[in-house]
């Protein structure tokens, strides 16, 4: 058996350290990579994963990533979770400096990664028999919806960008995968896109039963990840129950609705 070895991006907090923990404890090795260098030693610490801090908008740090990684193994399976969102104005409102900060984040991170991994995934795939690249989106790729439009049009082009690779990949033994989760509860996403608000964010979840957690989006890449490699998931749309839609959400607790109408 060959102990398979992943980059997993976005690896500091939220989905990104919970797929690093989670395919920790399938076997695999992990290289973790987000800009903050203290959380990633902690994980480190923890799991056992490999720590790289590297900003990922910065061409000299995927430059210098990319070195790294070649001359310490090979790589299995890029998993790009970095990502994120910035405000919730309208499309007249929006600031530029934000939408511009998530197609950065969400897009070109991923086209920057795609570009330098590439040559490394198809060399691991030549030895090992297949590699893998998988893309965490979010259901904003599909519908959009008031006050999400930079995050809906980061999104869909980051969705757009994993479609095109698959197409482009055709004939050689590399999947190329999408996750894309619904409401996630995590510690920091609807934080640091309210600008810190706590309030805010926390009524962003206020009455749900049981958002999606980190770990439920890791379990589905680990699935994805450890498939037999004829098997390719293009796309896993996932949301909690109560998140019937992007703009269909139950607030207060599920209940069968026996002898009753629907609202």
């Amino acid at each position: 058996m060959v102990t398979r070895r992943a980059v997993v991006t976005g690896a500091s907090s939220g989905i990104g350290a919970a797929t690093a923990q989670i395919l920790r404890r399938r076997g695999w090795d992990v290289v973790a990579v987000a800009r903050r260098a203290d959380r990633l030693a902690a994980l480190e610490h923890d799991t056992g994963a490999v720590a790289y801090a590297a900003d990922l908008t910065r061409d000299a740090d995927v430059a210098a990533l990319t070195e790294w990684l070649a001359d310490s193994g090979p790589v299995h399976a890029l998993v790009h979770v970095a990502g994120g969102a910035r405000g919730a104005d309208r499309v007249e409102d929006g600031a530029l400096a934000d939408w511009r900060w998530m197609y950065d984040v969400n897009v070109l991170s991923a086209q920057r990664l795609v570009v330098a991994l590439l040559p490394l995934l198809r060399a691991a795939a030549l030895e090992d028999g297949h590699a893998d690249t998988l893309f965490v989106t979010s259901t904003a790729a599909q519908l959009a919806y008031p006050g999400g439009g930079g995050y809906n049009a980061a999104k869909a082009a980051e969705s757009m960008l994993a479609r095109a690779l698959r197409l482009e990949l055709n004939g050689e033994p590399i999947r190329v995968v999408e996750v894309a989760p619904g409401m996630v509860r995590t510690e920091e996403f609807a934080l640091n896109r309210l600008g810190g608000d706590a309030s805010a964010a926390d009524a962003v979840y206020e009455g749900v039963a049981e958002p999606l957690t980190a770990d439920d989006v890791a379990d589905v890449i680990g699935y994805a990840l450890d498939a037999p490699g004829h098997v390719n998931l293009d796309l896993v749309t996932m949301r909690p129950v109560a998140q019937s839609a992007q703009h269909l959400l139950a607030r207060g607790p599920l209940r069968p609705r026996i002898g009753e109408q629907p609202a």
